[in-house]
């Protein structure tokens, strides 16, 4: 398994969810879910991993777990 780290910037309670990809390991999310309760990042998480073609437990939240700026570790199978 091969493992990288990819940036996110997210914007929380938005009127539209968005997926902006900036960069190979930086993106841009809206989610319409508040911060509070882990609700927004659950949102990430799943909106990261359909955008990634991964399944869910493959990307995990290792920084910014209350920023707006996050990192998420992401294992990719061979």
């Amino acid at each position: 398994m091969q493992s990288m780290y990819i940036r996110v910037h997210v914007a929380t309670e938005a009127k539209k969810e968005l997926v902006e990809r900036l960069a190979t390991d930086r993106y841009d999310i809206s989610v319409r879910e508040p911060k509070e309760r882990n609700l927004a990042n659950a949102r990430i998480r799943t909106l990261l991993a359909r955008e990634l073609g991964l399944r869910e437990g493959a990307v995990r939240l290792v920084a910014g777990h209350r920023s707006p700026h996050k990192i998420f570790s992401v294992e990719e199978s061979l």
